[in-house]
Parts: structure tokens; C-alpha cells; sequence
């Protein structure tokens, strides 16, 4: 494995959330002029001399063994989706010679399963959380992704910047920063995506919260969550989200909401689902910010 440079960012992030308490060290303000453990104290947590530790967070070309990456993780404490991310960025960003990014496909079987479960909100997200595929419930309890120009058609994109989607979510900054947690580690997985890099790229033109998220090189890795949602059409829902990883592909996630059955939640799910094409396409163009005239959603994309 090679070092690269955003590898060596990310250490350095990781070790500016530590404070002495945090690692058992004696608590001590004298000389800290920055945030976070000095360079010698992760290196004796992990141990390993500073200056091989000051060469990992310089991006050098030095090649760490498994157990001193396990080592540096223990002294980072990092959790399970931080020390994947750390790795990945290790072996695929230093990668030069890595092959272009394949286009995403959704197969014919999937895109039936996610027509079965009509009563279940179901989407299909690739790589920087595209919206690959969806049912008519997804699109109508959400946005509608379908009537989008195909390079909106994105998640964390449509969450970030569309004001429907704080509306939406009751708790939205803490699904905003989920989101960009897992784009981040999606792109520690695939470095040479120029799509999920121009991605970034307007993401932090347009928005300081993104800015200050992506700063602060947080990861997330998709799992079960509650989610609050306050819907323009039916009101307040919590559902489970959860996300399954697909076997053949694993840089595609089938997200499914669930209510618990018999609550209000269920309820409004099921009111949502008996509104007809013609009343889609209504609530979709009255929640458009445009008013656009929508055909409605559809059932993929």
C-alpha cells in the first residue's frame, strides 16, 4: 500500500478532536496553541516513534504495516466506519493507475422487488448516493427525482441544498451530516470519480455547512436509523431506515422506511400511498420551489 496525502489529512483530523481526557493523559492547556493531542502523544499511544508517526500525517511514502494501522486506530479511536475509511484512503487514493469509475446499472429483478414493496418507501443509491431507482411511495414521501435533471437526481446533493428537504426532516442537521459522512467515504473508496468530485466541488460553493462538515473529514457508514420527518401532505412521521448493502454491488444500498405497525406513522404511510397519479403529480409541483408542471412520479428512474 502506498501514502497519500489525504490519508495524512485525515490523521491529523482525527487527532484535533482528542483532548488529553479523552486518552487518560494528564490534563495539561500549557503550550497547546491548536486543538487536539500533539503529534507525540498519538505516536506513544500508538506506539511508534513521532517521526514515523509526523511522516504518516505528511502523506510520505512509507508503507505502515496492518498492526501499526491498527495501532494508530486504537490511538485515534477511531470507531469501525472511521478505521475502513482510514485504510481505503491508504490503498486507493495513493492509486494512481486505478480504472475509470463504471457506470451504475440497476438489474430488472431489483427494480420488480422495489415495485412488490409499494408499500414501503424502497430506494435504489449508487456511488455518491445517486438515485438510482425508487417506488412510487419513495418519491412521493421525499422529492421527485424522477422529474429532476439527471445530474440532481443525487441525494446528498438534493438534502443539502433544496429548503423542501429541511422542511422536511424534523432533524435535519443530523441527517445532512450524515450524509456527508457517507459521501465521504465513498469517495475514499473511489478517489478518481469525477463525478462525486464535481459533486463536492458544488456542494462547497453552495453551502457553508457543508464547508464546515467536509472540514472536519467525518465519516458515516449507512445503517438502521430513526428517522422525523414533517411531510407537507400528511405531517409528522418517524420511520426505520435501513440501509442493505446489495451483494452483487456493493456500492449499491437499498434503503427502505418502515413505520411500526398499527401507529400514526403507519397510518400516514398508507394515506400517502392511496393518493393517484393525477394527485401526485399535484402534491409534487406544490412542493417544487420552481412550481413546475411534473407528470408525477414514477416508479424508477
Amino acid at each position: 500500500m502506498g501514502q497519500s496525502a489525504e490519508f495524512g489529512k485525515f490523521l491529523k483530523a482525527m487527532r484535533s478532536r482528542l483532548t488529553p481526557e479523552n486518552v487518560g493523559l494528564a490534563s495539561s492547556s500549557a503550550g497547546r496553541r491548536v486543538p487536539g493531542l500533539r503529534r507525540e502523544e498519538i505516536a506513544r499511544l500508538a506506539d511508534v516513534s513521532t517521526d514515523y508517526y509526523t511522516r504518516l500525517e505528511q502523506g510520505r511514502n512509507i508503507h505502515p504495516s496492518r498492526a501499526v494501522l491498527d495501532s494508530v486506530a486504537r490511538a485515534l479511536r477511531l470507531d469501525p466506519g472511521e478505521q475502513a475509511h482510514m485504510l481505503d484512503l491508504l490503498e486507493n487514493c495513493a492509486n494512481t493507475q486505478r480504472p475509470p469509475v463504471p457506470v451504475q446499472g440497476v438489474r430488472p429483478a431489483l427494480r420488480q422487488l422495489l415495485d412488490a414493496v409499494g408499500n414501503v418507501p424502497a430506494l435504489v443509491l449508487g456511488r455518491r448516493s445517486d438515485v438510482l431507482a425508487g417506488n412510487r411511495l419513495a418519491f412521493l414521501l421525499l422529492a421527485d427525482f424522477p422529474a429532476m435533471p439527471a445530474a440532481e437526481r443525487n441525494l446528498t446533493r438534493w438534502i443539502i441544498l433544496d429548503p423542501l428537504a429541511r422542511e422536511l426532516f424534523r432533524d435535519w442537521s443530523s441527517v445532512a451530516s450524515e450524509a456527508v459522512g457517507s459521501l465521504r467515504m465513498d469517495i475514499g473508496r473511489h478517489p478518481n470519480d469525477a463525478q462525486a468530485n464535481q459533486l463536492v466541488g458544488e456542494l462547497a460553493v453552495r453551502s457553508e455547512q457543508f464547508r464546515q462538515w467536509w472540514a472536519g473529514h467525518r465519516v458515516a457508514r449507512g445503517s438502521a436509523e430513526r428517522v422525523r420527518f414533517r411531510h407537507p401532505v400528511v405531517g409528522d412521521l418517524e420511520l426505520n431506515s435501513e440501509d442493505l448493502i446489495l451483494p452483487d454491488d456493493p456500492d449499491q444500498v437499498l434503503r427502505m422506511y418502515t413505520a411500526e405497525p398499527g401507529s400514526t406513522s403507519a397510518d400516514s404511510l398508507t394515506l400517502l400511498g392511496s393518493f393517484g397519479a393525477g394527485e401526485a403529480a399535484v402534491i409534487a409541483t406544490s412542493r417544487s420551489p420552481e412550481n413546475r408542471n411534473a407528470s408525477g412520479p414514477a416508479n424508477t428512474t
